[in-house]
């Protein structure tokens, strides 16, 4: 590991000790003036969830564009903040399941879950529930460049009994994963390129990655997607939702958990990562 990588990471064990030790209330400050500075001083893809808004829903105002960006990052700094203090900013958190009739019917059939979620709303809460619940949750996970980093955040995800898959291991590993009946974890809503097939996301044409329709074409695993809502300071719903899938080709499953995704951002937006180049690519 490179010496900036290892700084990367003493500076995040840091931080974990100090957030481990004040109460809610406090992350929650910390999380506002962190949003604050980054919303004021760093432009970084400011511009693109900006842009992304815009596009998902042309009728609103410039006015309510900004509110809701500015809600976004509030969000997702109080986010990252209580992941990056896991395991005692879960505690006392007060959970409230829809649909789990659901997940628990697919468990008994035996043949494995493609659970697909999207980086909307407390993805890692979510994770933190389902490796509690279930014996075996592997999600499939991107290697961050910056080594520190990534070796904080996994063993963060860890802490709960979640397992990693990185993409480019073996496809092998990840059918291994459904034939012992356990739910193969998928985020999927980010641009996937030339390789990936173009549906409709917010009524524009994105490119999306083909992998959960493969997995539920190649098996006999169904597809579930998850989100886990923010509904109070410790309050969290998680809702699992079956798929409905009308003809196994890779476009119509991948429009039908996408639009569900979908359904559920337009409800809670400023639960939604707007900062990712959802729309780079386009269609010829």
């Amino acid at each position: 590991m490179k010496p900036t990588h290892q700084v990367t990471y003493s500076i995040l064990i840091t931080f974990k000790k100090l957030i481990s030790t004040i109460s809610i209330r406090s992350r929650y400050k910390l999380a506002i003036y962190i949003s604050k500075a980054l919303y004021t001083f760093i432009t970084i893809r400011k511009t693109v969830a900006r842009n992304n808004l815009i596009r998902a829903f042309p009728q609103w105002t410039n006015d309510k564009i900004e509110r809701t960006l500015k809600k976004s990052y509030d969000f997702f700094c109080f986010n990252l903040v209580q992941f990056i203090g896991f395991p005692n900013t879960w505690e006392k958190i007060e959970y409230s399941i829809s649909g789990k009739e659901v997940l628990q019917r697919y468990i008994e059939d035996g043949n494995g879950i493609i659970m697909i979620t999207g980086h909307f709303g407390a993805w890692e809460i979510l994770g933190k529930w389902l490796a509690d619940y279930v014996d075996l949750f592997t999600g499939i996970a991107f290697k961050q460049k910056n080594l520190g980093a990534h070796r904080f955040f996994i063993e963060q995800r860890e802490l709960s009994g979640t397992k990693h898959i990185f993409k480019r291991e073996p496809l092998r590993k990840m059918y291994e994963v459904l034939e012992q009946n356990g739910i193969l974890g998928i985020v999927s809503d980010q641009d996937a390129g030339k390789k990936g097939v173009f549906i409709q996301f917010f009524g524009t044409p994105a490119s999306t990655a083909k992998g959960a329709a493969l997995f539920h074409i190649n098996t006999k695993s169904p597809l579930l997607v998850a989100i886990c809502i923010k509904t109070g300071f410790k309050k969290y719903r998680i809702k699992f939702i079956p798929v409905l899938i009308k003809e196994k080709k890779i476009e119509s499953i991948t429009q039908a958990y996408t639009s569900i995704i979908e359904k559920y951002i337009k409800k809670y937006p400023e639960q939604y990562f707007w900062f990712h180049r959802r729309w780079k690519s386009k269609q010829k």
